[in-house]
C-alpha cells in the first residue's frame, strides 16, 4: 500500500476500505458508497484529501512567476480569493488542472492533483527561476479535509469564527478549528456548497474530530474516494487522467476560458495555445445518459451506428439521478443535446443520448 494519510488511524477505526491512489493509501469507502454519496447531496460528507499536493510560492514576484508558469492571470488575483487554472507544457498539453489561492500579498498556495503533485512542484521550481520568489512543496506537511453538502455551512460555522456569509465561492480565510490555525476555503469537487480545510498534518485528527462532532446531529458521514468520484461526475467536473491529459489542450477539453491571453506575461505554452485556439477541436466533451443499470466505463467506445466515433472518459450509475451517466469525447457534429448514440459495453451496444453538462446542479 502507499503512503498513509495523517488520518490513516482514524479511517482504520471507522472501518474504511483502502485503495492505493497515486502512491497514497486512501479510504475508498467506509460502508456504503451510495449512503456516502447521498449524505453529501442531502446533508454533508467529510472527506480526507490529504493526498493532494500543496505547493507554496512566497516573495514579491510570486504572482509574476505564476503568470509565467500557468495559463491563468494570478498576479491580479485578490488576497483571499482562489482561481481554477492549468499548467501546460510548451506544446499546450495539460500537465495538470490546479486551484491557486492567494493567501497573502506575497504568498500563494497551489493545489495540484495527487498523481501530478511531484511533477507540478518540479515545474514550478524550474519556471520560477529568475523571479524573486521561493517555491516550497508542502504536500507532506499539510492535511486537507473537506466538508461538503447543503448542511456544511452550519457544521463549519459551529467549529470556527470565520464570517461564512462573507466567504463566497472560491474565497478563503484564515481561522482556527480545535485550537489550531487553518486556512478555510469555500471550494470543493462535489457540485455542492462546501468547504476545504488546510491544516498542519499534525493537527489533522483534531480538525477531523471537531467537524465530526459538529456534524453528528446533521447526518454528516465520512465519505471516501468512490463517492467523491460519482459526485464530481454528476457535477460534470473533469478528472485528470480521464477528461484531461498532456495529449490535449484546455481548448480540446472545452475549458479554453481558463487561458488568459490578455495578461501581461508571456507564459509557457502561449504560442502553441494561441494556435490551438484558432482551430476547432476534432472532438468535444459531452454528457451521455442511458437507461437500465449498466453504466459505460472509462475507455468504452462510443458508436454512431456501427462506427466508433469517440471514447468514454468517465461513467457510472448516478446515485442521484438513478440512471447511467458518462462523459465522453465525440466529434462536434455529434455533440448536440438529444443526439442518439450508443456505447459498446463489452460487445453489446447500449443506447445513450447526448446531454448538456453538468448532469446535476444543486
Amino acid at each position: 500500500m502507499g503512503t498513509p494519510s495523517p488520518l490513516h488511524d482514524v479511517h482504520t477505526a471507522l472501518g474504511a476500505s483502502f485503495t492505493d491512489f497515486a502512491g497514497w493509501s486512501m479510504p475508498l469507502r467506509y460502508g456504503s458508497e451510495l449512503a456516502e454519496h447521498r449524505a453529501v447531496r442531502e446533508a454533508a460528507g467529510l472527506f480526507d484529501l490529504s493526498h493532494m499536493g500543496e505547493i507554496e510560492l512566497t516573495g514579491p514576484e510570486a504572482g509574476r512567476a505564476l503568470d509565467h508558469a500557468l495559463v491563468g492571470n494570478l498576479a491580479k488575483l485578490k488576497v483571499g480569493r482562489a482561481r481554477y487554472t492549468m499548467i501546460c507544457d510548451a506544446d499546450g498539453g495539460v500537465l495538470d488542472d490546479l486551484v491557486v489561492y492567494r493567501v497573502g500579498e506575497d504568498r500563494y498556495l497551489v493545489v495540484a492533483n495527487a498523481s501530478n503533485a511531484v511533477r507540478v512542484a518540479g515545474e514550478l521550481v524550474a519556471r520560477a527561476e529568475g523571479f524573486d520568489t521561493e517555491v516550497v512543496d508542502r504536500s507532506r506537511e499539510v492535511a486537507l479535509v473537506a466538508c461538503q453538502g447543503p448542511r456544511s455551512a452550519g457544521i463549519v460555522g459551529r467549529v470556527c469564527d470565520a464570517d461564512l456569509d462573507a466567504l463566497t465561492y472560491y474565497g478563503s480565510a484564515p481561522t482556527s478549528i480545535a485550537g489550531h490555525d487553518v486556512l478555510l476555503a469555500r471550494t470543493g469537487y462535489t457540485g455542492e456548497d462546501g468547504f476545504e480545510v488546510f491544516a498542519d498534518a499534525a493537527h489533522a485528527t483534531d480538525v477531523w474530530a471537531a467537524l465530526t462532532d459538529a456534524g453528528a446531529a446533521d447526518g454528516l458521514l465520512p465519505a471516501g474516494l468512490a463517492a467523491r468520484d460519482t459526485l464530481r461526475l454528476e457535477a460534470g467536473m473533469p478528472l485528470y487522467g480521464n477528461e484531461l491529459s498532456a495529449e490535449m489542450s484546455p481548448f480540446d477539453a472545452g475549458l479554453g476560458r481558463v487561458v488568459k491571453f490578455d495578461k501581461d506575461a508571456d507564459f509557457v505554452g502561449r504560442a502553441a495555445l494561441a494556435e490551438r485556439a484558432k482551430n476547432a477541436a476534432d472532438h468535444v466533451r459531452v454528457g451521455l445518459t442511458g437507461e437500465g443499470r449498466r453504466a459505460p466505463r472509462h475507455g468504452y467506445p462510443v458508436l454512431d451506428g456501427d462506427t466508433p466515433v469517440g471514447t468514454v472518459t468517465s461513467g457510472a450509475l448516478s446515485p442521484t439521478l438513478g440512471h447511467p451517466i458518462a462523459m465522453a469525447y465525440v466529434p462536434p457534429s455529434l455533440s448536440e443535446p438529444g443526439t442518439a448514440l450508443s456505447v459498446d459495453v463489452r460487445g453489446k451496444a447500449f443506447p445513450v443520448t447526448v446531454v448538456a453538462l453538468p448532469f446535476y446542479q444543486r
